[in-house]
């Protein structure tokens, strides 16, 4: 029988068994780690030089785009090296590492988006209060506030983990170390002990859900009470994208970590692991861009120096 302290490494899942396709799993996660490195940077560059983007809608912007580079950088890096040098190991403390990076960065980018909803609701539904509510230092707080929980929680999460004795080998069938699947490693009931945390996981996940869906109840109840059509096409571009993110972000997290194991397969393990860990990083930069005229016109500036000759108005402003 081994434990946690007997285990010197995890074996993680290999993608293939044949170097050509190993080779071919490489490449493929090179550019779409590339893609989101260069996507996020921008977003974060574009925010960060731009004056008209220094508002708390692209704040909160930045902050995700901070969450997703950090999310994929824990994950899709060693999974290439494993692919790149034919290898599946991960030291124990570099996997313990990879849990509590994963669930600190992919909590605070829940509370980040729950903020984000509210940050919506208060430009359409409160404009004349937006300053107010929202101002630079009430802004600060809320993403520090985002960002210090989601590191609570994974120092929680990562401790309990570990604590709990494995007996069952030490191979995880994912590409990452991913909590579930260490789970499964553990001596006959001993998991019973992460069950007090996932409860809490739950019941937060479940309260920011709520959160979310009421506001953007109000959202839209506002939005469609707005007389002008351009004021609503302006309400909704900014709105949408947030909700995209949300659904994308929220769906795919709660079917990897809520499934029933009767549905379990490693095929679909691996699947819904790369549609929450590796996708959202990436089309998150290209969700908010794409409806987004004052982002994709901070984007051109930053790239061609040329910026669109257009007058900008904040949605708390016109709506």
């Amino acid at each position: 029988m081994s434990n946690g302290s007997s285990i010197a490494e995890f074996l993680l899942l290999a993608f293939a068994d044949t170097r050509e396709l190993q080779l071919l799993h490489f490449w493929l996660f090179l550019g779409i780690y590339l893609a989101a490195l260069l996507a996020n940077g921008l977003i974060i560059t574009a925010v960060a030089c731009d004056h008209r983007l220094h508002t708390p809608m692209y704040f909160f912007l930045l902050n995700l785009s901070l969450l997703d580079l950090g999310s994929i950088s824990t994950t899709v890096p060693k999974a290439m090296a494993n692919s790149l040098w034919d290898t599946r190991a991960i030291s124990y403390p570099g996997c313990a590492a990879q849990v509590f990076l994963l669930v600190f960065l992919i909590s605070a980018e829940y509370f980040i988006l729950t903020v984000m909803a509210y940050d919506r609701y208060v430009a359409i539904c409160k404009p004349l209060h937006y300053g107010t509510l929202l101002g630079s230092r009430a802004c600060v707080h809320m993403a520090a506030a985002a960002w210090g929980s989601g590191f609570l929680y994974a120092v929680l999460h990562t401790a309990n983990t570990f604590s709990v004795p494995l007996c069952q080998g030490n191979a995880v069938d994912q590409f990452f170390c991913e909590i579930p699947q260490i789970l499964k490693l553990a001596c006959s009931d001993a998991y019973l002990r992460e069950v007090g945390v996932l409860v809490v996981a739950v019941c937060l996940a479940v309260g920011c859900f709520v959160f979310i869906v009421l506001s953007y109840g109000q959202i839209f109840r506002a939005v469609l009470r707005i007389p002008s059509e351009q004021g609503q096409h302006k309400a909704f571009s900014t709105c949408l994208p947030h909700l995209a993110v949300v659904s994308l972000f929220i769906s795919t997290g709660t079917f990897a970590y809520l499934k029933p194991p009767s549905i379990s397969s490693p095929s679909l393990d691996l699947l819904v692991a790369v549609l929450y860990s590796v996708v959202p990083p990436s089309l998150n930069p290209l969700i908010y861009s794409m409806r987004n005229h004052e982002v994709k016109d901070a984007l051109r500036k930053l790239i061609t120096g040329s910026p669109r000759r257009e007058k900008y108005q904040c949605v708390a402003c016109s709506v």
